[in-house]
């Protein structure tokens, strides 16, 4: 007689068909509290239709193939010709298709642009972060263009385009550009100052040929790329400069753009890392030699900003599969998620996703309003978020897959991809050490910058007894910032939790904001997660996280 070995039970369904971005209760707040009401219903309805292709089985298909299947790189044709190319999977091309088409490159002029953007930015990213990588490298590249008005009128139209053009040929023949970035040197890494590559003046139009190379050149195949070379000035003393490297030249020629190798790197898989030799390059000078450091900060700023926003998604994905699961999964007589154990881990889970999605789309909005005011907010508060944000995102990826228990170790379950991803945006764009030394600078040289950060925090002052207290605390490690430099960790820290305790305070529903300062700031948590105080609201936190009705 037949027998059933094999009955499945008391497993999860796929967390497939929904909205990825609907289903983000602190996002749509986010996305409504910043958006005039002229663009919101706009804005509300294009964000929708992203996060239904983000949930769709099919989409979450390409992800998994993009990773599975890495870029390959070629160096030579079958007849021996250097072509120094990249295949990618078509999925590749697919993911990177609709987060064109989607606007992620397009914020720029567009009203409420960034908002709209960064919103879009998160969700994507839940769906493959390795596509997200040449959309913010494109998008960040437009501010530092606009130092060169004439540089900018050519290719702020190519890279604000929503058509993607997969095809190497000259930019003016394409509908759709993408730009990439190389700073990073191996001598050099974060000291940018110390790079090596050359650049000589070929004539008086701003033309140069660089040679040198590149340790770190993401989105190989991209259309453009802003570089640093050191430059020679009259006196010989040029020092580093910003250059645009076409990676096809207007007459149809292939740029001197040599492939060294691709990076094999811990996550990030889909995207491609490489090594560049430039040996005559012929590029463009953008802004004014000596200044590239300068010229080059407003698109490192627009990608750290990003770092924050992709770390952010990354986190939510991470949270959403854990509720999803334990809403599910059946233990010890009942459902994990009205255990009080594991409904306590999955909250403490959520504060910290919450909170690095309110303040992600509380600096788009500053980028979009562009006061003073907002402009010296930022100055401060992105290199604090992007310390602190960051590095959250590795130990809440992990915690979501043990919440999976040994499912979570599984490649299937897709947590492994979000853990080995979850360190990238903390080390890409500056560690965090660099991060925390901008913040002392930023303390040290511009006081504007701390008096929009505390005009910010100060919004929320006497709504919190906590977050009273942490200010106040915050104020007097401040007042004396000599011999800062061993405690800025302590201090970027400091000024981050603050930060997303005032905004907590100011528009998440009260359980979050009590749980937030409770464990954040009033010092009622331990050091792992799953240590909040068990009076208060968890279950109203942990429903706001529920990615499904």
């Amino acid at each position: 007689m037949a027998r059933s070995t094999h009955t499945v039970t008391n497993q999860p369904p796929p967390l497939v068909g929904y909205d990825v971005f609907g289903a983000d209760r602190a996002l749509v707040a986010a996305v409504e509290r910043h958006l005039d009401p002229a663009v919101r219903d706009e804005a509300l309805g294009e964000l929708s239709a992203l996060g239904r292709s983000a949930g769709s089985a099919q989409v979450q298909e390409w992800a998994v193939q993009a990773d599975r299947n890495p870029p390959t790189l070629r160096t030579h044709d079958r007849y021996g010709h250097r072509i120094d190319e990249v295949e990618f999977h078509p999925a590749w091309h697919r993911l990177l298709g609709k987060g064109v088409s989607a606007g992620l490159t397009a914020a720029w002029g567009r009203p409420g642009g960034q908002v709209r953007r960064a919103a879009g930015f998160l969700v994507w990213t839940q769906v493959d972060a390795g596509t997200c990588c040449p959309l913010s490298m494109t998008h960040a590249a437009v501010p530092a263009l606009r130092t060169d008005p004439v540089l900018a009128a050519e290719w702020e139209p190519r890279l604000t385009s929503m058509v993607y053009d997969r095809d190497l040929r000259p930019a003016e023949q394409k509908a759709g550009a993408l730009f990439g970035m190389g700073m990073t040197e191996k001598q050099g890494g974060s000291d940018v100052r110390a790079g090596t590559t050359t650049a000589r003046p070929l004539a008086e139009d701003g033309t140069y040929e660089l040679t040198g190379h590149k340790w770190f050149c993401s989105a190989p195949m991209s259309d453009g790329f802003l570089v640093l070379a050191q430059a020679a000035g009259p006196s010989g003393e040029g020092g580093p400069t910003c250059f645009l490297v076409p990676r096809v030249l207007p007459d149809g020629a292939r740029n001197v753009f040599r492939l060294q190798r691709l990076k094999d790197k811990l996550g990030n898989r889909s995207n491609a890392s490489s090594e560049v030799e430039f040996d005559g390059t012929w590029a463009r000078r953008v802004g004014a030699e000596g200044r590239g450091v300068r010229t080059i900060i407003e698109m490192v700023a627009a990608t750290r900003l990003d770092c924050v926003l992709g770390s952010a998604g990354l986190m939510r994905q991470a949270v959403a599969q854990a509720v999803h699961h334990c809403a599910h999964r059946a233990a010890f007589g009942g459902k994990l998620i009205d255990k009080p154990l594991m409904r306590n881990v999955l909250a403490d889970l959520a504060l910290e996703s919450e909170a690095a999605t309110t303040l992600g789309l509380r600096l788009a909005a500053a980028c979009d309003d562009g006061s003073e005011s907002e402009r010296a907010l930022l100055r401060l508060a992105v290199p604090v978020a992007k310390y602190w944000v960051t590095k959250r995102c590795a130990p809440v990826a992990v915690e979501a897959a043990e919440c999976l228990g040994g499912n979570g170790y599984v490649e299937e379950s897709g947590l492994p991809r979000l853990v080995r991803e979850s360190p990238l945006n903390s080390v890409w764009e500056g560690a965090g050490n660099v991060q925390a030394l901008d913040v002392l600078r930023a303390l040290h040289r511009e006081p504007e910058a701390l008096n929009a950060y505390l005009t910010e925090v100060g919004l929320a002052r006497g709504a919190d007894h906590r977050l009273d207290g942490a200010i106040k605390g915050m104020l007097t490690e401040l007042a004396d910032l000599g011999g800062a430099e061993a405690r800025a960790r302590r201090l970027a820290e400091r000024l981050a939790l603050v930060l997303q305790g005032s905004l907590l305070v100011r528009f998440a529903p009260p359980e979050v904001a009590d749980a937030f300062c409770a464990s954040r700031l009033g010092g009622d948590g331990g050091a792992t997660f799953g240590t909040l105080p068990p009076t208060l609201d968890l279950a109203s936190v942990v429903d706001r996280a529920q990615p499904l009705a």
